[in-house]
């Protein structure tokens, strides 16, 4: 991600590793790895015919918000969507045999452009919680913690949530992060300063306007990898969690998609996905619907 820009122009810049992070509870990224060829995933006639008639012919649109790399992220052509969600979504059309429209959407309009039916699926790097189960029902695919970032001559550790207390701290609006910093503002002063982008959120840390960045452990490690040394991680990883496919909850998708993500996960679609973009750490073994444990 470039962090002193849009989200458009990103390119790919080679396959380093960030060393250490997977000691701190972080998932290691490459930097900027946006080629490698996932094998289509077969058809399976019994989960297709589960999809309901309407869908099957109009197709599955995502919605994402591209602005979180690896997880989803805009390519260097300025408009295609990329990243392990992205790959994902087009694998879950492949077992379900749909066409599959990738839509970028600011995050926090993702899940009420679900229960207005604009949106079919929300596939945005969405943690798993059980307030969000009682708007929409999560198949879960994939674990992250959160994790801080500053500036590269910080002297700031920031050792948990109680750490962003007496600083300002950048967020996404809609995120986990964002909440979670607003709970720690209840019982310290925190600075709070939300972004519909995460690039903007980047920003505004690199610019010093905030003095920590606060997103998902894997999204972190890449945004400190791309920045070229102007960012460094800062404590440990918290609060590990699962991800989920946000589905509305009346329309007959939670079976088939459960069962795509289980089948791409048998036939080792889903690890080459996570491996293409550095974050198998974060895999899981089994697909489950609202695995949410608070």
């Amino acid at each position: 991600m470039r962090l002193i820009s849009s989200t458009r122009g990103l390119v790919a810049i080679g396959a380093s590793l960030i060393c250490g992070a997977l000691a701190a509870g972080i998932v290691a990224v490459p930097v900027g790895a946006t080629s490698g060829a996932i094998p289509r995933a077969p058809k399976n006639p019994k989960l297709a015919a589960e999809v309901p008639a309407a869908l099957r012919s109009k197709g599955l649109t995502f919605a994402m918000d591209a602005t979180y790399a690896p997880d989803e992220f805009i390519a260097a052509n300025g408009h295609t969507i990329i990243g392990m969600d992205a790959d994902l979504a087009k694998a879950i059309g492949q077992v379900l045999g749909v066409k599959v429209t990738l839509v970028n959407a600011t995050f926090d309009t993702i899940i009420p452009g679900l229960l207005s039916g604009k949106y079919d699926i929300g596939l945005s790097s969405f943690t798993d919680t059980k307030a969000r189960e009682k708007q929409v029902t999560f198949v879960d695919y994939f674990t992250a913690g959160e994790a801080f970032y500053v500036l590269h001559n910080s002297g700031l550790v920031v050792n948990g949530l109680k750490g962003l207390c007496g600083h300002s701290v950048a967020v996404e609006t809609g995120t986990t992060e964002q909440s979670d910093a607003q709970k720690t503002a209840k019982t310290c002063k925190v600075t709070i300063d939300p972004f519909t982008k995460q690039t903007d959120a980047n920003l505004a840390v690199s610019s010093g306007r905030a003095q920590i960045g606060f997103a998902d452990s894997q999204v972190a490690a890449y945004i400190v990898a791309q920045s070229h040394g102007v960012f460094k991680l800062s404590g440990k990883a918290i609060e590990v969690a699962p991800y989920g496919i946000a589905l509305p909850k009346k329309i007959g998708l939670v079976n088939p998609v459960l069962g795509a993500v289980k089948a791409l996960i048998s036939d080792g679609i889903y690890l080459k996905i996570l491996n293409k973009w550095g974050i198998a750490p974060g895999a899981i073994k089994k697909a489950v619907v609202n695995g949410a444990t608070s």
